[in-house]
């Protein structure tokens, strides 16, 4: 009995030690193949992977895209320049490293010392350094220090168009304008620097170093031509000063397809130094400084709504005569005010205008008559216009910021509102909005885009990409769009806008002045749109000029700047007419 139970505990641990011994062998041959996965067939992989432990890297900065006007002038290009830096495992002589720091960068002992003795795989010293100092500190010859070539944006025009293009920040990246908005046009690709080090971080020399080589970014070509934003700007400066005015706006656009050639918002600030304030900062917090920056790059063309007054009626006078309310020979009454429900709304000219047709309303820039078109036109279809013209919604413009319309819901429009709304009153919006309804009723009838982006190139000068913008047709009619210019036309050439005439030229256009919220606060808004030749608008214009002093009359301050601009622009253009 003990024989047959000691022959079964024998078979029972032999089989116990085949077992195991089996799993031992299935284990072995499974880390066999597993290594031989990982060194044969993933070898390319994990060798990479190793390398990889040991290469630093560095970026080299891609070329930023050029900015180019109409003719082929560039306002925004590069500038080579330098980073600085030092990598801690490699300096071998740390005294003249921090010496040399301190003497070619202008940093304090103390900060080139703290550089130096970061323990890092790279510090960062300084950026943006010219490169004639970038080479110098190469020649030292000092290990552990990097000097790599580095772009910074350029604007050679310095303030042109400032709030237009825009600028760019410390990593090349765009902030504000056309910098920001085709980023994605003017970025590059950055490249790379790989060198290999040991365990400790020293690069080894004798590997040398990889890399790929950066792409530049594409070319902007603008409709914005320099010659005529410079006249712009020029205009708009000398009427800041003469009106000691707060801030003066002046657009000129194609009102056929909404290509921009100018825009001026003065006072502009110098592109090259962004974050320098064109004010007295003495007295400014940091938090007061940021926020006056922030309103020193405003566009107001694009980014500030104000109400635009008597050029507004343009836009009552294209809804009344689309919807057969008034026509051009209809006869009113203006006594110098207008009784609507329990208010007495004045005309500007106090004593009236007496009998006059709608034309001569149009010419005397008459509120009353205007009243009159709007309530004839009640708020149902008056709201209907606006959104039809496409007031409701922004014009689309390609710079970032834009505004939109500030106005009434139409539930809480009365009679009283609407009679302020058909002359331009107690709603808000941008000159840019007002520029493009107005180009689409003097137009034939179409919506166009507002645009200064015309076509992408590479830097050979070959085509990537030509832009395209939305134009919606049917605004007006033709006919109404006709009538609209002729009295418009009427306007200049006999009317309040007469200083704004050009001999020998026909323009169409209006005048307006406009009280600030408060209006005890007795700040105008002073304003005119103008536009030639009038029975095929080729430039638009418009000159928006904020709390002038002494004389603040649109048809007295802002007309006169338009007619001068026209005058020496549209001999350059070709206009004639």
């Amino acid at each position: 009995m003990w024989g047959i139970e000691l022959r079964k505990n024998r078979t029972y641990h032999k089989k116990k030690t085949v077992v195991v011994f089996l799993c031992c062998m299935l284990m072995l041959l499974g880390l066999m193949g597993r290594m031989v996965y990982l060194m044969v067939i993933r070898s390319d992989y994990y060798a990479k992977k190793a390398e990889q432990l040991h290469e630093r890297e560095r970026d080299i900065k891609a070329a930023r895209g050029r900015i180019l006007d109409s003719k082929g002038e560039v306002l925004a290009d590069n500038r080579a320049v330098c980073t600085i830096s030092v990598i801690h495992s490699q300096i071998k002589e740390p005294q003249k490293v921090i010496r040399m720091l301190e003497k070619e960068l202008g940093l304090p002992y103390e900060t080139a010392k703290k550089r130096v003795e970061t323990v890092s795989a790279i510090e960062r010293v300084k950026t943006n350094v010219e490169k004639s100092v970038g080479d110098k500190i190469r020649s030292y010859g000092l290990s552990g220090v990097k000097v790599d070539e580095d772009f910074k944006r350029d604007y050679p025009y310095e303030e042109l168009a400032s709030k237009v293009l825009g600028f760019t920040g410390g990593d090349n990246q765009g902030i504000i304008g056309l910098e920001v908005m085709y980023e994605d046009v003017l970025q590059g690709i950055n490249g790379k620097i790989l060198t290999t080090t040991d365990a400790r971080g020293v690069e080894l020399s004798e590997l040398g170093e990889h890399r790929t080589e950066p792409v530049s970014g594409y070319d902007l070509h603008l409709s914005l031509d320099k010659n005529i934003q410079m006249y712009a700007q020029q205009a708009a400066e000398k009427v800041m000063e003469e009106k000691q005015a707060e801030a003066v706006s002046i657009l000129l656009m194609n009102p056929q397809n909404g290509e921009i050639y100018a825009n001026a918002n003065v006072p502009e600030f110098n592109l090259n130094e962004p974050f320098t304030l064109n004010t007295d900062t003495s007295q400014m917090t940091e938090k007061e400084k940021q926020d006056a920056c922030n309103q020193m790059w405003r566009n107001r063309t694009i980014n500030d709504t104000y109400e635009p007054g008597s050029t507004f009626k343009i836009i009552t006078m294209a809804a009344g005569l689309s919807q057969g309310v008034v026509s051009r020979e209809d006869r009113f009454s203006c006594p110098g005010f207008r009784v609507v429900e329990d208010r007495k709304i004045h005309c500007h000219k106090r004593t009236g205008h007496g009998a006059e047709s709608f034309v001569e309303g149009a010419m005397n820039s008459c509120n009353p008559v205007f009243i009159e078109v709007g309530l004839r036109l009640g708020v149902d279809n008056y709201y209907r216009y606006f959104q039809q013209f496409g007031l409701l919604e922004k014009t689309g413009i390609d710079l970032p910021g834009e505004a939109g319309t500030i106005m009434h819901k139409k539930e809480n429009i009365g009679e009283v509102e609407l009679a302020t709304i058909s002359f331009g009153q107690s709603f808000q919006i941008t000159p840019i909005q007002l520029a493009t309804t107005v180009s689409s009723l003097i137009n034939g009838g179409r919506r166009i885009t507002p645009h200064f982006g015309v076509k992408v190139t590479d830097r050979e000068g070959n085509l990537v990409k030509t832009l395209k913008y939305e134009e919606k047709t049917g605004i007006v009619t033709a006919q109404v769009s006709q009538e609209v210019r002729y009295i418009l036309e009427k306007v200049v050439s006999e009317g309040s806008g007469k200083n704004a005439a050009i001999e020998g030229r026909t323009i169409g256009g209006k005048t307006a002045t406009s009280q600030t919220l408060p209006r005890s606060a007795n700040r105008y808004i002073s304003s005119f749109l103008g536009f030639t030749p009038a029975d095929n608008p080729q430039v638009l214009g418009i000159c928006v000029i904020h709390n002038p002093q002494g004389i603040y009359y649109g048809g007295t301050i802002a007309a006169p700047v338009i007619k001068d601009i026209f005058l020496n622009i549209l001999p350059y253009m070709g206009i004639e007419g």
